[in-house]
């Protein structure tokens, strides 16, 4: 007899699913130096998951956010519950709650360095396309 999936791993397949689809959406706009950080063994930490990545330009980092934001309705129909950052486009932020997905302007990202403030997470670096 096998053993149904718990709410645990439904909710893990659901993540790695909702993760490789942002990534895939930031790799489909050029972005670059794309990292995924795992929080779940930090105390404390504001989500499950932090993707990072950067664009070249403003309008770059608004078009690879927005096709997050519409892939991930269109093929999991899934709603982020937050975006910020728009105006400027130096560094936008949209949030799936467990994951948060960081797009920022090279000069931004280095300033804030957020790889570097959760050093002790699992990163996982992803290939330029």
């Amino acid at each position: 007899m096998s053993k149904r999936p718990t709410a645990t791993a439904k909710l893990k397949e659901e993540d790695k699913a909702l993760n490789d689809l942002i990534i895939d959406a930031i790799q489909d706009i050029k972005g670059k130096k794309i990292v995924k950080l795992d929080l779940r063994s930090i105390d404390d930490a504001p989500a499950d998951f932090f993707i990072i990545c950067q664009g070249d330009s403003t309008v770059q980092i608004k078009a690879i956010s927005l096709n997050i934001e519409k892939r991930v309705r269109a093929e999991m129909g899934v709603k982020n519950i937050h975006i910020e950052g728009m105006l400027g486009a130096k560094w936008v932020l949209v949030d799936f709650f467990n994951t948060v997905v960081h797009i920022f302007y090279p000069e931004t990202r280095e300033y804030y360095d957020l790889e570097d403030l959760w050093s002790d997470a699992l990163t996982t670096e992803y290939p330029d396309v």
